[in-house]
């Protein structure tokens, strides 16, 4: 009875040693990369799209094990409001926005978008934006974002579906302004105009419904939306920069690996250039290939650009304070004088 007890004990913890040998030589299951939920209205496949892809397949390979970032375009979580709404909640931690969602965060940011006719052109801009970078930057990571970098699409055009060249005949036009923007929409009604919130997504049901007929709007994403066949005039006139970046929650970015940062910033730096370098050449071509495809230019005379600029006097004091907050719109004014008096703007 011994000589089959004993050997049937034996295999027994023969086996038991086994097994523990086996567990705790069995390599440890690699720990999962943080994930970051980024979304924006950048269309899928736009050249945004494209350069968020780049940085996301840089950052999976970041030191620590590195990022997994997982993109959200065409504005499938939202307008930029909502999407700053799901960052502060959580369900989002990064957002690519334009200053229209940059603003919900940080007012001062309008400054650079909500100026119309401030700038004539890029040098004008950048010398500007350049100098405000840091402040913003400042105040955007006080409220508890890290701004990651910056880009534009070149100059925002007014685009209608009847021809309109001067103030007054704006004035007789059902006009896109940002769902939310109610400062905008009160100044706007105050100057006489008539402004109609909606989404972007909504823009060409609006459109093709004649809920709206004017939207100001960046060449390169009316060329890919097929604005022509729904607003086919534009006004050459340049009536501001489409000013955007990227952002990320303060909190989520100081919870990814340290030896990480900087190749995340690196590789975020990089996508902000390939952005900048292609975005403002593809807006131009996007307006030469509207029109080949039956969009009309409508250009202006010197005396319809006085026209305008008469109109911008009276609408600065309304958005200085309201809409741009007051040390920035009077900085970006110093700023401007500052660029145009050392030979700048000749």
């Amino acid at each position: 009875m011994n000589r089959l007890r004993y050997p049937a004990i034996a295999m027994s913890c023969l086996s038991a040693l086994a097994a523990v040998v086996i567990f705790t030589a069995r390599p440890a299951a690699p720990a999962q990369a943080p994930r970051i939920n980024l979304g924006t209205l950048a269309p899928r496949g736009s050249i945004f799209h494209q350069a968020l892809q780049t940085m996301a397949d840089q950052w999976r390979r970041a030191p620590g094990g590195g990022v997994r970032l997982v993109i959200y375009p065409d504005g499938t979580q939202g307008g930029e409001a909502d999407m700053v709404r799901l960052m502060r909640v959580g369900t989002l931690q990064a957002g690519l926005l334009t200053a229209v969602g940059l603003s919900e965060i940080e007012p001062g940011v309008a400054g650079l978008q909500n100026f119309p006719m401030a700038f004539r052109d890029f040098d004008e801009f950048d010398y500007v934006q350049e100098r405000l970078r840091p402040m913003m930057e400042k105040r955007l990571e006080e409220k508890g974002f890290v701004m990651l970098f910056w880009a534009d699409t070149g100059w925002v055009r007014y685009f209608f579906k009847e021809k309109t060249l001067t103030p007054a005949e704006m004035k007789r036009r059902k006009i896109f302004v940002w769902a939310g923007d109610n400062e905008q929409v009160a100044i706007m009604k105050e100057l006489g105009y008539n402004p109609i919130p909606l989404e972007t997504a909504d823009i060409l049901t609006g459109l093709q419904t004649g809920l709206i007929n004017a939207v100001p709007y960046p060449p390169i994403m009316a060329a890919r939306s097929q604005f022509q066949t729904y607003a086919p005039h534009m006004l050459d006139l340049k009536w501001g920069i489409l000013v955007g970046g990227l952002v990320i929650k303060k909190e989520a970015w100081e919870k990814l690996p340290q030896e990480a940062l900087a190749s995340l910033r690196e590789a975020a730096r990089e996508a902000g250039k390939r952005i900048q370098a292609s975005a403002r050449k593809e807006a131009e071509d996007a307006v030469a290939a509207l029109e080949q495809r039956g969009l009309a230019v409508d250009r202006i005379t010197p005396a319809i650009e006085a026209e305008w600029r008469a109109e911008m006097d009276r609408l600065y004091p309304k958005i200085r304070g309201r809409i741009v907050p007051a040390d920035i719109f009077d900085e970006v004014q110093r700023l401007l004088k500052e660029y145009r008096a050392g030979g700048g703007g000749r």
